[in-house]
């Protein structure tokens, strides 16, 4: 085990105990502590704590009063100034522990969980089934109907294929694949099996079709509204499954060292004060902002129950598990605008600034 030393636990209290002129002792004439002791005039390898006579020589011992100079980061204090300021020390050595670093950010929805919705073809929104932000979409639910001549030629070569079927010889033979060629364009086009079995019982063909939704999720975004026109591949909403969710933490850069892919820790809600959820780190910004010296982390939130919403901010506790270092109490670390140090005792009533 590396050696032992002191820090001291020291307060504001330090600085005033220290500095105030009121106190006994003067520094005003050194920079420094005055040392007292008894020696022999004839031996000064004699020292002694207290008056008495030398051991060699048998003379009165007399009193030298010394002065030791402090270094610019030093400062000396009696023990009634180390009473009054409430001052202790606590011994420290390199020990194994577990650091836990709390984490502030907020929910937001999983975009690896959105799906959007878009035009298969040009033509005009005729109708809006889903209109409103946060509704919540079930597959197989109408999203709206379109007018389109695309789809028209499209459906109307279906139904041509279709009755050239029952055509004897070589008519009948071309309408099959010419039916399968049409069947597989219209399924291109987002038409359902449904619909397209219904085109061969239709007496006409129509230019309108509804377009109805393949995934279940809440509405993010609507991006168009009725009677616009619409190009190929035109988004019309986004849904979001908020099954999981992201919860994004700005980090300190000084704290990096410490975060890790793949890192486990405790999530708890502002909101939800008794809930907790075990989370994973998955995504940790490799840039960092030049300015606030801050980079993003995202944990990825289970909410199957869906209580937990987009928004909502919560407190990402991250464990790191038996760190080897030297751990040194909170109340030990002075903070200032500039830095953050502590004091260490060199000696009786000498501590020594550390910057940490």
């Amino acid at each position: 085990m590396k050696h032992l030393k002191k820090i001291a636990i020291i307060f504001t209290m330090l600085l005033l105990v220290a500095c105030n002129p009121k106190n006994k002792e003067d520094h005003s004439e050194h920079n420094g502590k005055t040392e007292s002791y008894y020696t022999c005039s004839m031996h000064p390898q004699v020292r002694a704590d207290k008056p008495g006579n030398c051991p060699i020589c048998g003379m009165k011992l007399i009193l030298v009063k010394k002065v030791v100079k402090e270094e610019a980061n030093e400062i000396s204090l009696s023990d009634q100034q180390i009473k009054l300021g409430n001052i202790t020390t606590q011994s420290i050595a390199e020990t194994q522990n577990s650091i836990d670093q709390n984490f502030t950010g907020v929910l937001a929805i999983n975009q690896e969980n959105v799906n959007t919705i878009a035009t298969r073809a040009m033509g005009r929104i005729e109708k809006l089934y889903v209109k409103t932000q946060g509704e919540f979409v079930k597959i197989n639910q109408p999203i709206y109907l379109l007018y389109s001549e695309d789809f028209a030629i499209a459906k109307q070569d279906f139904k041509a294929a279709y009755l050239q079927l029952e055509m004897p010889g070589d008519f009948g033979k071309n309408a099959k694949n010419m039916l399968n060629a049409a069947k597989q364009k219209l399924h291109f086009l987002g038409l359902t099996n449904s619909q397209i079995e219904s085109l061969k019982s239709s007496k006409e063909v129509s230019p309108y079709t509804t377009f109805y939704s393949t995934y279940n999720g809440y509405v993010t975004e609507v991006q168009t509204q009725e009677g616009s026109y619409v190009m190929e591949g035109e988004a019309v909403i986004k849904l979001a499954d908020l099954n999981t969710l992201w919860l994004e933490a700005q980090v300190n850069a000084n704290y990096l060292v410490n975060i890790k892919m793949g890192q486990k820790a405790k999530v708890s809600f502002i909101d939800f004060p008794n809930e907790t959820v075990n989370a994973t780190i998955s995504f940790i910004n490799p840039e960092i902002n030049a300015n606030t010296r801050q980079l993003l982390i995202r944990l990825e939130i289970p909410n199957s129950n869906k209580i937990l919403k987009p928004g909502m901010q919560a407190i990402a506790k991250v464990i790191q598990p038996n760190i080897k270092g030297v751990f040194v109490p909170t109340d030990a670390v002075i903070r200032d605008e500039n830095a953050s140090y502590i004091w260490i005792e060199k000696r009786h009533g000498v501590f020594e600034n550390l910057m940490i």
